[in-house]
């Protein structure tokens, strides 16, 4: 393997350990902030982040027709996407949320096939089933013995984002292959911030404020911070070698979520929890080990 690509899939693997970290680190903060106000707060200071290298990059004219494209997908991925996210994170725990965002990817693939852009084989499809399998059997424990809806609701939000996530990434196919990815997720993020400024003043955010203290602010600026350095990574991970050789490293999402959630809010890891793990891994691993040797596509990930 060459150098270029080993340093890639690192990227990669920190992007995946990113995700999880950031999710656990939410539902820290959850109840002092709303879903929304923390979403706001999150790509605020993301975007701050991505300032600086899409000023390196240099000007790049957009169609305003393709502008207003990229925009209205940035509000599906980095806006709603990430306030149904927080909003979930209020009903199930993160590593069940890791669990479920996870499927993302394997979202993506579905809807690909679907609309005719990419073959979904049998491998893939057998991934696909086995990720569903892991999901039900780190979900099913819990809502069998207690079949709360307020469960049931939290999984559908994150269900819900997931879809985002999966709808957007493929849409943003045409506009990957006129312009640079940078600019495309600068704008994307700056549009999720502008929408979601109305969602935060209703929670409050610009007049009441938050409950948040010193360290519940030290989290919010790490978590927008960290989603800054982990989308520059994901980017460039994406422009090295082939964007499902990086995708699959989404699996480490729920692994960081189980560990530091037992870790840090005391989160039970169960047998269920473990088999869960195991099947999206798996499942993942199952997918996409076969498209390395496909034409190389471009997706987008939170």
């Amino acid at each position: 393997m060459k150098r270029h690509e080993t340093l890639a899939l690192a990227a990669a693997a920190a992007t995946g350990v990113q995700v999880g970290a950031a999710l656990v680190a939410s539902r820290l903060v959850i109840h002092d902030i709303g879903p929304a106000s923390l979403a706001f707060l999150r790509y605020a200071i993301a975007v701050l982040c991505l300032v600086p290298f899409v000023a390196a990059g240099g000007r790049v004219r957009f169609a305003t027709r393709d502008l207003l494209a990229v925009m209205g997908l940035g509000v599906i991925q980095f806006g709603i996407l990430i306030a149904l996210l927080n909003l979930g994170l209020q009903f199930i725990s993160s590593t069940r949320a890791a669990l479920l965002f996870s499927t993302f990817p394997l979202m993506t693939m579905i809807i690909a096939a679907l609309l005719g852009r990419e073959r979904l084989t049998g491998a893939k499809s057998a991934g696909v089933t086995l990720t569903i399998v892991g999901v039900a059997a780190a979900l099913g424990e819990r809502l069998m013995t207690n079949a709360g809806s307020s469960d049931i609701i939290g999984a559908i939000l994150v269900l819900a984002a997931a879809l985002c996530g999966a709808v957007s990434s493929v849409l943003y196919r045409p506009y990957l292959s006129r312009y640079p990815t940078l600019p495309i997720g600068a704008w994307a993020m700056i549009a999720s911030v502008v929408f979601l400024a109305g969602p935060a003043g209703m929670e409050g955010l610009f007049t009441v404020g938050t409950r948040l203290d010193q360290r519940g602010w030290i989290v919010v600026i790490l978590i927008g911070i960290s989603s800054g350095i982990g989308y520059v990574l994901w980017l460039w991970a994406l422009k090295q070698t082939t964007p499902t050789r990086v995708t699959v490293f989404l699996s480490l999402s729920p692994i960081t979520a189980s560990l530091l959630g037992a870790l840090i809010l005391d989160e039970p890891f169960t047998l269920g929890v473990l088999i869960g793990l195991a099947g999206v891994v798996c499942g993942l691993w199952l997918a996409t080990r076969v498209r390395s040797v496909e034409p190389q596509e471009r997706t987008l990930g939170a």
